[in-house]
């Protein structure tokens, strides 16, 4: 290390893995929807179609990649403002939000139309958190690593969706 290089400080492993455990948490989420989408199809959307069922279905599910932009461009810039740890904690408090949300959103036949309402608010809710969780996961993986490992932890990003997607299915 020369003069000229300042000391990178340390941030514990155990920072990182859990950076790496929410990001696979919430692809693993976001994915499993549409894996279920058959039997969410039957709770939420009203019953006498099973097809325009499940293509609402999939409908809500599209709203929330939709939304993935937005949280990218309104949590992304908030990580340099703020700090990646906030960033990233907002976007994990958000999908914690989307995720028990729609787990205790009542059925169709409870609720009636606020059911369907309530599961696309929550998969936007979703969308926008996982949108906004990649960019700062990402620079705060690279950021945490020495230089000589910054592509591993780089690539911890993308592996752990990967994970969370294999897991969801």
């Amino acid at each position: 290390m020369t003069a000229a290089t300042p000391a990178k400080a340390s941030v514990p492993m155990r920072h990182v893995m859990a950076v790496s455990v929410g990001n696979a948490l919430g692809f693993y989420d976001f994915l499993t929807y549409v894996y279920f989408a058959v039997y969410i199809s039957k709770a939420f959307f009203p019953a006498g179609d099973q097809t325009a069922a499940l293509l609402s279905t999939y409908a809500a599910s599209f709203v929330g990649f939709l939304a993935r932009p937005v949280g990218a461009m309104v949590i992304g810039p908030m990580g340099d403002r703020i700090g990646r740890r906030a960033a990233m904690t907002l976007s994990f408090a958000l999908m914690g939000v989307g995720v028990v949300g729609v787990a205790l959103t009542p059925t169709y036949a409870q609720i009636g139309i606020a059911a369907p309402i309530l599961v696309v608010l929550f998969r936007m809710v979703q969308g926008f958190a996982l949108g906004g969780e990649v960019g700062p996961t990402t620079a705060y993986l690279i950021e945490a690593a020495a230089a000589e490992r910054r592509g591993f932890y780089a690539s911890l990003q993308y592996a752990t969706q990967d994970a969370g997607v294999l897991v969801a299915a």
